[in-house]
C-alpha cells in the first residue's frame, strides 16, 4: 500500500470559490481555478497552518459591502484570519502568489485586471513585510492550483487555449 496516497486520502479537501478566503487549523487540500483573478497562499511553517484567498478585482470602490472579491479587502482579511489561528505569527508567514493572467488579447490600462491584481498582491505583501517565496503571475493562460495547508506546497497546472480576442 502506498503510504503517501493513504496520507493524501486522509487530508480534507476544499474548493475555494472566487471572492472567498479559507483558513483552517486542520490540514486541507484547497483547489481553485484562476484567470485574471489572484490567489495568495500564506503559510506559517512553525504552526503548520495555511490560508488562501481568491480575489477578482484589485480595489473595493466604497460602494456595497467590502467583500473579499476585492484584493485590498481579501489580502488584509487573509492576514487577519491567519494571525487569529492558534500559534500563528506574522514573522513566520511566507506567501506564494498565483494568477493574474491577461485573458483578453487587447488588455491595457484599467482593463488589465490581471496585471492590476498582481501588482496589488506584491505591494500589500511588501507593506505587511510578508516575503513572497514563490509566484506564477501573468501570462495569457489560466491556472488550476491545489494548496496543501499543512505543508505549504502548491501544485499548479496551467490551462491551455484560453486566450480570447474580441
Amino acid at each position: 500500500m502506498n503510504v503517501l496516497a493513504t496520507q493524501h486520502d486522509q487530508v480534507r479537501k476544499h474548493y475555494l470559490y472566487p471572492g472567498a478566503i479559507f483558513v483552517h487549523s486542520a490540514p486541507h487540500l484547497v483547489t481553485t481555478v484562476l484567470g485574471s483573478c489572484v490567489s495568495i497562499c500564506l503559510w506559517d511553517s512553525v504552526a503548520r497552518i495555511g490560508g488562501i484567498n481568491h480575489y477578482l478585482l484589485p480595489f473595493w470602490n466604497g460602494e456595497g459591502l467590502p467583500t473579499p472579491k476585492y484584493g485590498n479587502i481579501a489580502i488584509v482579511k487573509l492576514i487577519e484570519k491567519m494571525l487569529a489561528s492558534p500559534g500563528c505569527k506574522k514573522s513566520n508567514l511566507i506567501a506564494k502568489v498565483f494568477g493574474g493572467a491577461s485573458m483578453w488579447e487587447k488588455e491595457s490600462g484599467l482593463l488589465a485586471i490581471g496585471d492590476r491584481n498582481s501588482e496589488l498582491a506584491r505591494e500589500l505583501l511588501q507593506k505587511h513585510r510578508i516575503p513572497i517565496q514563490a509566484c506564477d503571475l501573468g501570462g495569457r493562460v489560466g491556472r488550476k492550483l491545489v494548496f496543501n495547508t499543512q505543508e505549504g506546497s502548491v501544485l499548479i497546472r496551467r490551462q491551455r487555449g484560453q486566450l480570447r480576442s474580441e
